[in-house]
């Protein structure tokens, strides 16, 4: 698509932001599975097209009541978790 003179800066600006997908990874401080995690999901997403969040649910009572057992954990926009342990292929297949 060949952008026009009229704002196409803004225009291909919005339609970069809507392409890149937002995951959170929950983990905590001092958690080495959490760091393997970590070094996992720098080697297999594109920093165009995925963003992490990194939470540490030390500091959220619900979040440590939900994951305290489980972190690493790693969520999609919808809501979906793929937990750890997760290989490079099963990364992969969450993101899509």
């Amino acid at each position: 698509m060949k952008p026009n003179n009229c704002n196409n800066g803004f225009l291909v600006t919005i339609l970069s932001r809507e392409m890149v997908r937002t995951f959170i990874l929950y983990g905590s401080e001092g958690c080495h599975l959490c760091e393997h995690a970590e070094a996992l999901l720098v080697a297999c997403f594109n920093p165009e097209k995925h963003q992490v969040d990194l939470i540490d649910i030390a500091y959220d009572d619900r979040l440590m009541a939900r994951f305290a057992t489980q972190i690493p954990v790693l969520e999609d926009e919808q809501g979906d978790v793929l937990n750890w342990p997760f290989s490079a292929e099963q990364l992969r297949a969450f993101v899509g």
